[in-house]
C-alpha cells in the first residue's frame, strides 16, 4: 500500500504549455459512482484507467484532502477494456501533460469531452508540509473541494456546472 499525497490547482493561462515535456492520452471510469463514497456506503473510488497502450485498475481511499491510501495495479489491456465498459457513470477523457517545475513533476489534466474546458494541476508531494515553487500560471488551490475529483467529474461533469460554480473555479 502507498499513501498518495497530492494537491490539485486550477491554472491561470496558457503559459505552461511551452514547458510541456510529454502528453499522454487517457480515458477512465469508475465501477462505483461518487455518492456512495460521499454516503460513505464505499470507503474507496475504483478507477479503470486506459492510458496509451497501457490498462490500470486503482483503488483510492475516501478521505478528502492531500494524502490518502492509493493502490494501483497493471492490468492486461484487453481486461481494461472490458472492465472499462462495465463502469458506472460518464467516463473521463483527458490529455495528461507533464510540466517540470522547481525540481517536481506537474500532472496538468486538460479534460476533454463533457469536462472540456476544465484543466487542473496536480503534484504529488512526499510529505504533506513539503514545499514547492509554485509557478506563474498555478491559479488557486482546490484540493479540498470535492467537485474536483475524477470521481466527481464522472457523475457531474463541468458541462452541468452552473455559471455560480464556474465562477468559484475562476476566483
Amino acid at each position: 500500500m502507498a499513501i498518495e499525497i497530492e494537491r490539485k490547482f486550477l491554472i491561470v493561462d496558457d503559459s505552461w504549455r511551452n514547458q510541456v515535456e510529454a502528453t499522454i492520452v487517457m480515458g477512465q471510469g469508475y465501477l462505483n459512482d461518487a455518492a456512495s463514497v460521499r454516503q460513505g456506503v464505499q470507503n474507496v473510488s475504483m478507477r479503470v484507467r486506459l492510458e496509451g497502450g497501457d490498462a490500470r485498475i486503482n483503488i483510492k481511499s475516501r478521505e478528502l484532502g492531500a494524502s490518502r491510501q492509493e493502490f494501483d495495479y497493471p492490468v492486461p489491456l484487453a481486461d481494461g477494456e472490458a472492465l472499462l465498459k462495465l463502469c458506472i457513470g460518464g467516463r473521463i477523457e483527458k490529455h495528461r501533460h507533464h510540466v517540470r517545475h522547481g525540481g517536481h513533476l506537474w500532472e496538468i489534466d486538460e479534460f476533454l469531452g463533457d469536462n472540456a474546458g476544465l484543466v487542473v494541476a496536480e503534484i504529488e508531494l512526499a510529505s504533506v508540509d513539503e514545499a514547492f515553487a509554485r509557478p506563474a500560471w498555478l491559479g488557486r488551490e482546490v484540493t479540498e473541494l470535492l467537485r474536483y475529483y475524477n470521481l466527481n467529474l464522472a457523475s457531474y461533469p463541468y458541462v452541468q456546472w452552473s455559471a455560480q460554480e464556474r465562477a468559484a473555479s475562476d476566483a
